[in-house]
């Protein structure tokens, strides 16, 4: 094997485990709802006329409860998930002291549908079936697409998810915390790191970084437009 190949399997390994450890989809879509949601908020106070203190005061206190919703959710819907995958783990054990042979053959009936042939399939199923938590892993990972030893941390995920939601909250909020009162400012700032961010996370996930970026601008822009309007009707009709 080559060093290329070597750190080519090293850079998986870390990716793989940046995964399953539960800090990259929150830390990423934490940051894309912070901006999106942070944007549209002030957005939609500042098309009602809202004063530059009422949209920095909005706007703190919509970073604040979005990124203490999102932890929470997050570690609900983690920890949940987990719990899950422990009862399945814990009824797949029964069934291995219970019902050994049967489960070995459906180990066996595993292995041929993945090409293996029968005489091949039996004889891995018998191996594999000597180690009990061996076989429990195998069964897990093929019938449940876990890994039991690697399963993603609730507190991670939340702290990830708290963390970069803030962040991406606070982008359109800058404008107005160092001193600008222009809506205009806070939305273009918004702008810039939508794209950046949408092209981002399409770089993360293999696709092209325009269409990304791209579509993560109109969706914000859509969002940010809409609460505006919404905002501006408001303004209209209570004046």
């Amino acid at each position: 094997m080559t060093a290329a190949t070597d750190t080519s399997s090293e850079e998986h390994g870390h990716q793989h485990r940046d995964v399953a450890g539960g800090w990259l989809r929150p830390a990423v879509f934490g940051a894309m709802d912070g901006l999106v949601t942070n944007v549209s908020l002030i957005a939609g106070v500042g098309g009602g006329g809202g004063s530059h203190q009422t949209l920095v005061l909005t706007g703190l206190a919509g970073l604040a409860a979005g990124a203490f919703s999102m932890a929470t959710g997050e570690f609900v819907s983690v920890s949940s998930q987990n719990e899950l995958v422990q009862a399945e783990i814990t009824k797949e054990r029964f069934e291995l002291e219970r019902h050994p042979e049967s489960e070995q053959r459906e180990l066996a009936d595993l292995f041929m549908s993945r090409g293996v042939d029968a005489e091949l399939a039996a004889q891995v199923a018998v191996q594999v079936s000597a180690h009990p938590e061996q076989a429990l892993t195998v069964h897990v990972r093929e019938e449940l697409g876990v890994d039991p030893h690697d399963l993603p941390s609730p507190l991670v995920a939340a702290g990830a998810s708290l963390v970069t939601f803030a962040i991406g909250a606070l982008i359109p909020l800058l404008p107005y915390l160092i001193g600008f009162s222009s809506l205009g400012a806070a939305l273009a700032l918004a702008a810039v790191a939508a794209f950046l961010g949408g092209g981002f996370v399409a770089r993360i996930t293999d696709r092209p970084f325009w269409r990304g970026a791209v579509r993560q601008l109109l969706l914000a822009g859509v969002a940010a437009g809409l609460t505006y309007a919404i905002g501006t009707a408001v303004h209209a009709v209570a004046t």
